[in-house]
């Protein structure tokens, strides 16, 4: 198991004032390994030579964004499972969407207080050392299937990763509502795992679908979203949503969500 003293961090933060601010708030939290780099490409650049356990960035640096930064860790074929976090003023919701989509296990603002970065140190922790929840389900995860619906590869990607981390191997991925249809006909699924924002047919709508529809009858649906305290609890029961839960998500909270479905259902 990986301590927060072992961990190399590759933070990512052109300003040397902020970059010594999160570098000492990280030594105080024990993970005292980090390399500052002032731009992305740099950070991609080591990192293959170097492989971080740990990718912290801020939005702005001068060759790219935030975004594109994990966008391009995620396309990479060596990197693209490397934990990230995005440390910003940045309040946009549209520039902030797409690193949630990425599977950015935390977004914290500048300034950060100590205990919004502990949790997101923790976060980290508990992603990197996941067990299966084979044993706690009293089920065999290598045999169960998952269907996933998002238009967002990336978000598909992560999701993919950490259901891997808990003990799946067998997964269905549509990249639309429409197109996650003929596999609920086709194969029969342990768990749907769907996005709530998405074209022509959204997450609930899809849930409904999959109700009114008599498949996958007893298979729970778990939502994800970044849009969470708009939809109402109500809401999600009546589309035949089991569980809701928010981008980004803790590995903690996913475990145990996925952990209550799958020994209530």
């Amino acid at each position: 198991m990986l301590e927060l003293p072992q961990l190399l961090i590759s933070l990512a933060e052109p300003s040397s004032v902020q970059a010594q601010i999160i570098i000492k708030s990280l030594e105080a939290l024990g993970a005292t390994q980090v390399q500052q780099h002032a731009a992305g490409n740099d950070l991609l650049e080591h990192a293959r030579q170097r492989r971080p356990d740990l990718v912290i960035s801020a939005y702005y640096l001068p060759d790219m964004t935030g975004s594109e930064l994990v966008e391009a860790l995620r396309n990479s074929s060596d990197l693209y499972d490397l934990p990230f976090i995005l440390i910003s003023s940045e309040t946009h919701p549209e520039r902030l969407e797409s690193i949630r989509q990425a599977g950015s296990l935390a977004i914290l603002p500048k300034p950060f207080s100590n205990d919004e970065l502990q949790m997101a140190m923790q976060s980290v922790m508990n992603f990197i050392n996941c067990d299966s929840l084979g044993a706690e389900v009293d089920e065999d995860m290598a045999l169960m299937n998952v269907l996933i619906v998002d238009d967002s590869s990336t978000s598909r990607h992560h999701i993919r990763q950490v259901l891997e981390k808990l003990g799946f191997e067998h997964f269905c991925e549509a990249a639309s509502a429409e197109a996650a249809i003929p596999y609920l006909e086709q194969e029969s699924f342990k768990l749907i795992i769907t996005d709530y924002h998405m074209p022509n047919m959204s997450g609930l709508d899809f849930a409904k679908h999959v109700r009114a529809s008599g498949l996958q009858e007893g298979t729970p649906i778990l939502m994800i979203t970044s849009d969470m305290e708009n939809i109402a609890p109500e809401i999600l029961e009546e589309s035949g949503v089991a569980s809701c839960c928010k981008k980004p998500f803790d590995m903690e909270e996913m475990r145990a969500l996925i952990r209550q479905l799958l020994n209530e259902y």
